[in-house]
């Protein structure tokens, strides 16, 4: 792999690259210059991107609907069916023949995603038993409720990602936290901080998830919390590290000559210092803590019951080894994503890495 990174990296002019330019540009410059690792990046921004339109892309409710000379926006309201000429005071199939015969009239009309099935949407009108293979209806296939494979995918990625994203942000807060204030005051705090460090890492991860997801009510946030509280041990060692090592040079002993107090030098002249590792590791970070939601949700002891999650499809292709499309298309999102994290990751390690300078660039 470091082998492709490298024949990657050689690869775009970077005699462009001013010779003073700021540290940041530099870094982005070499970031850009890892081919491998920028159209990682490119990918997965424009996946998440897509993801985050799940509900104009995938659903069971059509985008603009006209009536009888009115119109609607299912998405954003609940019509009853008797709005469309139903006999009935309840919620609009929108799937039912009947009502797609209504909006097909002369003057009517209705607007559907391009999947016309939610996560949660029960395809009662397949022709085939659930889970029913890929067709022209299903491309995905359907779960064994007979639910839009596709649609969950969808759905079941956005949640991993911002999952993710929001356990990695406090994770990482909470690290650098904690590792600042332990390298910048060193000492007897530093000694009883990295006990405690100790004592923490020890405890085995995944067990004591198991527990405390089985003994609360399973949620989001409480998952969030969860997953957070154990993933910022190595995010906190790097600060250390890094404080540890800068608050003995001379800038830090110049701002302590000039009577600035410690909350200053430790976040406006040593953190903006020390951040490299922290911003290495956040692709890492994100891996892990998608990996830890996905192995909770192929337990059972993740999300609640009927959010869509990758583990929970992937708990459903072990339990139907004959319906194949399941396993293998959550397997291959979930390889994809933590592939293009990895990749994104080195890429950002090799960026940062102040050793390594690129044709056309000065130290």
């Amino acid at each position: 792999m470091s082998s492709i990174i490298a024949d990657a990296s050689s690869a775009p002019n970077t005699a462009e690259i001013p010779l003073h330019a700021s540290p940041a540009r530099r870094a982005w410059r070499r970031f850009r210059a890892n081919r491998l690792g920028y159209v990682s990046l490119a990918i997965f921004t424009l996946l998440f991107a897509v993801s985050l339109l799940a509900e104009v892309l995938s659903n069971d409710k059509p985008l603009v609907v006209r009536y009888e000379g009115r119109w609607y926006f299912p998405v954003f309201e609940t019509l009853s069916e008797t709005t469309f000429g139903g006999d009935f005071p309840t919620p609009t199939d929108y799937l039912d023949p009947f009502i797609r015969g209504q909006f097909s009239k002369p003057g009517n009309f209705a607007l559907y995603p391009p999947n016309h099935y939610h996560y949660s949407t029960i395809n009662y009108f397949s022709k085939s038993p659930s889970p029913a293979r890929p067709d022209r209806e299903n491309v995905f296939g359907t779960d064994d409720r007979g639910r839009d494979l596709l649609a969950r995918l969808l759905y079941g990625f956005r949640l991993s990602v911002m999952f993710a994203l929001i356990v990695t942000i406090a994770s990482t807060a909470f690290g650098i936290l904690f590792g600042a204030l332990q390298g910048y005051f060193a000492g007897w705090s530093d000694i009883a901080m990295e006990r405690f460090k100790e004592i923490w890492g020890a405890m085995p991860t995944l067990y004591m998830l198991i527990i405390f997801s089985s003994l609360f009510s399973p949620s989001f946030w409480l998952l969030v919390l969860l997953i957070a509280i154990f993933g910022w041990l190595g995010i906190a060692a790097y600060v250390r590290a890094e404080f540890l090592r800068n608050r003995t040079l001379d800038y830090v002993r110049a701002a302590r000559a000039l009577g600035q107090s410690n909350r200053i030098i430790m976040w406006r002249h040593i953190l903006p210092n020390s951040l490299t590792p922290v911003v290495t590791l956040v692709p890492f970070e994100m891996a892990a803590a998608i990996g830890a939601l996905t192995s909770l949700d192929f337990l059972g002891l993740g999300v609640p019951p009927g959010t869509p999650s990758l583990g929970e499809l992937l708990n459903q292709g072990k339990e139907n080894l004959d319906a194949w499309w399941i396993s293998l298309s959550t397997f291959g999102v979930l390889v994809v994503t933590l592939l293009l994290l990895i990749l994104i990751g080195d890429a950002l390690r090799d960026a940062l890495d102040p050793r390594k300078v690129l044709e056309g660039e000065s130290r």
